[in-house]
């Protein structure tokens, strides 16, 4: 698990101020962080074409270019001419020792993308524009020095400098920053950040369902009871992932006769071994209000996904202190509009998905939210994780029932909600990452068929 920040510049300042480090020894150490990146992945004498700005992001990369000068074949490519005082200083430094200046950008072993960094936010000129554009056409391996410039540059690899921006993981920007890594300014990452409430997820922090103690049976690992309406199929993928992550047992809950499969039972009653619930996934219209409100009688935790969030029933459920909510855009817009937080379109809210999500955590702090997306986020109350894991992979029918079912597992066998979600997505993620088939073959049986391999 990582930290993510709004902003760096209170921490660089705070490396002025209290550890009495300068501009130049941070910059320092960032170009010696990309340098060795290059020295470790790439052989001496490669070809590595640098294209600055006139800024600090540009000096990182003149700066980049005089380390590497003598090892590899280096050429630094101006888009305009040097403005900060760190620019002149870098630039000065570059021509002592010899750094060729590129009057054309060509084919090279390494593109390093060291244009503007993480104070641009106007538009790029035509011819900034058009730059990046045939920078993208380069066969070159393509670094990005501190985030990509504008997110219009596909990186390979992102070096970010000191610590993770939460902007590097907005769902628009996935295609751009390619891997990512964090480069240390002359103290620890330990010591350069400071507090926050935003953390980016490995798949380290997986802590799978265990089956430690021995004197067991199968209601020692509770029992999921999962409504079963209109569209059975969504239901019965999500029991059926719930039994194979661990879940004693798994009860599809209707008011129609339904042919499930044998390994899962069905009921026109809620079990009163039930100790987690799962409601939404293709539910429909067929529960009446009385049907609900005795599924619902309970202070069972309660996982609700897809047609919930178009009914009045969510503000009910939002009354709950164990309830795990599991939109994807369009319907958390619809549950925003609903419970009168905003009213606005997906594109809306999707250039601004982290202030939604902490709009909605301010309101209702007891509930758990997983808002799906290329990056998952999953919060409560005022704490907040990403999970960057997703592949187009999963961008298929039935995908969501899954891990509607695996929070639904967890929660059954004693999860907190809040771990639940962040455990089911990370297991969701590496169900479709470990997937062994061409990326657009993956379906929910792929994915409930490998948790048996997690």
């Amino acid at each position: 698990m990582q930290k993510l920040f709004e902003e760096v510049n209170s921490l660089d300042k705070r490396c002025y101020d209290e550890f009495g480090l300068s501009e130049d020894i941070l910059m320092e150490h960032a170009a010696n962080g990309m340098a060795s990146f290059i020295r470790t992945n790439f052989e001496k004498n490669s070809t590595v074409s640098i294209v600055v700005g006139s800024g600090n992001n540009g000096a990182d990369g003149i700066a980049l270019a005089r380390i590497l000068h003598g090892d590899y074949d280096v050429g630094l490519f101006y888009t305009k001419e040097p403005k900060s005082k760190m620019a002149l200083l870098q630039h000065n430094r570059s021509q002592a020792v010899g750094v060729k200046i590129l009057d054309e950008l060509n084919e090279c072993d390494i593109l390093v993308d060291a244009i503007v960094g993480t104070g641009f936010s106007g538009e790029f000129d035509e011819n900034i524009s058009s730059l990046i554009k045939y920078m993208n056409s380069l066969k070159s391996y393509k670094i990005a020095c501190d985030i990509p410039s504008g997110y219009k540059f596909y990186a390979d690899a992102t070096l970010t400098m000191g610590a993770l921006k939460k902007e590097m993981f907005l769902d628009a920007y996935k295609d751009y920053i390619g891997d990512v890594w964090v480069l240390e300014l002359g103290v620890t990452r330990g010591v350069y950040e400071s507090y926050t409430n935003w953390y980016l997820l490995d798949m380290e922090d997986l802590n799978l369902p265990n089956r430690y103690k021995k004197d067991t049976h199968k209601g020692s690992f509770g029992h999921l009871s999962v409504a079963c309406g209109q569209k059975s199929g969504a239901s019965i993928m999500s029991a059926s992932a719930a039994l194979r992550f661990g879940t004693g047992l798994v009860t599809l809950v209707g008011f129609e006769d339904v042919q499930v499969p044998h390994s899962l039972m069905y009921s026109h009653a809620l079990p009163n071994t039930t100790t987690a619930l799962a409601l939404g996934m293709g539910l429909g219209n067929e529960f009446s209000k009385m049907d609900m409100d005795k599924f619902l009688d309970n202070s069972y935790p309660l996982i609700a996904d897809a047609d919930i969030f178009y009914m009045d029933i969510l503000k009910e459920l939002l009354k709950r202190k164990n309830v795990v909510l599991t939109p994807h855009p369009k319907e958390f817009v619809q549950m925003l509009k609903m419970l009168n937080l905003a009213d606005i379109e997906v594109e809306e809210l999707q250039k601004n998905r982290f202030e939604y999500v902490e709009m909605f955590c301010k309101n209702y702090p007891d509930a758990t939210l997983l808002l799906k997306g290329a990056n998952v986020i999953i919060a409560q109350s005022d704490t907040f994780f990403i999970n960057h894991h997703g592949t187009s992979k999963l961008s298929k029918g039935g995908s969501g029932d899954v891990l509607s079912g695996l929070i639904g597992a967890l929660l059954a066998q004693g999860f907190y909600p809040l771990d639940a979600a962040i455990n089911a997505s990370l297991a969701h993620s590496k169900l479709a990452l470990d997937f062994k088939g061409a990326d657009f073959s993956l379906t929910p049986d792929d994915l409930i068929n490998g948790i048996c391999n997690l």
